[in-house]
């Protein structure tokens, strides 16, 4: 169940990710207000994660889902310390952060879909 919500969280963060890196794209700065939501939301489903595979019921999948969305968190750590410093961020490392964050997204639907 937490695993579900998990995904959830994670869909909705994902979506204020495209309007980041929509700005991003751009040559812009990305709103504040969205990147510090989008961390929290981040923020939120890895803590779920993190209680299900201390609670032992986690399955590799989800294991392995996890280890990629800590992954793309410490991607997004670095791209915060970009912005923070009022600079747009570089194409590439925004590319990578979502492409990671995509793959544990997809390894996380994947267990809670039992594919």
């Amino acid at each position: 169940m937490l695993t579900t919500y998990a995904l959830c969280i994670f869909a909705i963060a994902a979506l204020g990710g495209l309007v980041l890196a929509s700005s991003v794209l751009r040559g812009r700065l990305a709103p504040w207000a969205i990147s510090v939501l989008h961390a929290l939301l981040g923020a939120t489903g890895l803590v779920l994660l993190v209680v299900v595979v201390l609670q032992g019921s986690a399955t590799g999948r989800v294991t392995a889902a996890l280890g990629l969305l800590v992954l793309a968190a410490l991607g997004g750590f670095y791209l915060a310390s970009i912005h923070l410093r009022k600079r747009v961020a570089p194409k590439s490392v925004v590319f990578i952060h979502a492409s990671v964050a995509v793959l544990g997204f997809l390894t996380l639907l994947s267990a809670v879909l039992g594919l």
